[in-house]
């Protein structure tokens, strides 16, 4: 039985991840809870399980996870604060099922050089795909990463259509219903840039190598293109319950997690090309994330505030990106990648993100 500490557990993530074990209860033991604010899910959910180890915030969830034993902690947190309670999870020598992609992402080789070979298990749908399909080969038998995205609510349109789309319209995901901030970056692109970076963080393949392609279904989660020309996909309907189960039981599969796609039905899926002219954010993306350091956390933490101002009537959609991609050419990184180093880039992201955005109001 597998001991496991669930963070972010009254989000969505965190809800799926105990729907996951109260099915399969035998095969785990919830030792540990943590929620950002919302006590009164976080006292329900440990009286029904029985929890006796609570947190709120980040800061005491990484103290939960360094305090309490545990073979598993789920990171469900939102936002680049997930990095302490990452951090103090492979400290600990706890396998990390990692849903908090801002923690690797602005982490960097922080996290990198803190984990141990296989500690780390995606949860990420497109980055748990990748995981699976890789077990089909040797690693230098990959070619390339192909990573899947819906496409958001304004997949086809111009970058003249998207400036005068609505905060409410971007929140219309066409298939998730996730948090105001994840929507919107999925309706951006900024997610799919920050998990091309996670890509590269996780196993290890050059930006080269990894491609972006729309597929507005989200039955194809990702796939691995080998040397001999045979490319795997994972696919299964668009949810996250078969990630999150195998975040918690990597590498075995538990059984009947969620139903299989209907072969038997006729249906059609597409792909076509990604639209770097009306949808920047991954292009530079790319950018920052060879640029390494913290170049990675000015552009998430300029993105947080810029998704704030959208929502506030402050800019326009299409300014989300043009603000973020003008603090990352401002941003001047240190030469070595320090705790201090990242808290110093986000807080100045922030104030020339708000800065910027003030000059556009």
């Amino acid at each position: 039985m597998r001991r496991v500490i669930v963070l972010g557990s009254s989000g969505s993530i965190g809800t799926q991840a105990l729907d996951v074990i109260r099915r399969a209860g035998d095969r785990f033991e919830l030792v540990g809870l943590a929620t950002g604010s919302n006590a009164e899910v976080l006292a329900r959910q440990a009286a029904e399980f029985g929890v006796a180890h609570t947190a709120l915030g980040a800061a005491e969830a990484a103290q939960l996870v360094r305090d309490v034993d545990a073979d598993i902690v789920l990171n469900g947190i939102t936002g680049s604060v997930g990095l302490g309670p990452t951090l103090a999870a492979l400290e600990a020598g706890r396998t990390l099922a990692l849903a908090n992609k801002e923690s690797l992402i602005v982490g960097g080789a922080l996290v990198k050089e803190r984990a141990a070979p296989g500690q780390i298990v995606p949860v990420d749908s497109e980055h748990s795909a990748i995981a699976q399909a890789l077990r089909a080969g040797d690693r230098g038998e990959v070619s390339r990463l192909i990573v899947t995205a819906s496409g958001g609510p304004f997949r086809g349109r111009s970058r003249a259509e998207l400036a005068g789309v609505t905060p409410a319209e971007a929140l219309r995901h066409p298939n998730f219903a996730m948090g105001r901030v994840i929507t919107t970056n999925s309706a951006t692109l900024v997610n799919k840039g920050l998990e091309v970076i996670e890509a590269h963080l996780l196993f290890d393949i050059g930006y080269d190598r990894i491609d972006v392609v729309v597929h507005p279904q989200q039955m194809i989660h990702s796939m691995v293109e080998f040397c001999d020309g045979s490319t795997i996909a994972q696919a299964g309907p668009p949810r996250m319950l078969v990630p999150i189960a195998l975040g918690l039981s990597w590498p075995e599969r538990l059984p009947d997690v969620d139903v299989p796609i209907d072969w038997t039905a006729a249906q059609t899926w597409e792909f076509a090309p990604l639209d770097d002219d009306a949808f920047p954010a991954v292009r530079l993306a790319r950018r920052v994330g060879r640029e390494g350091r913290t170049f990675p956390a000015v552009y998430n933490a300029a993105n947080e505030q810029a998704v704030e101002a959208f929502h506030d009537g402050a800019i326009r959609f299409t300014d989300i990106v043009d603000t973020v991609e003008a603090v990352v050419d401002e941003h001047d990184a240190p030469a070595e990648l320090t705790l201090d180093a990242l808290a110093d880039a986000e807080a100045w992201a922030r104030r020339a993100a708000d800065q910027r955005i003030r000059g556009r109001r």
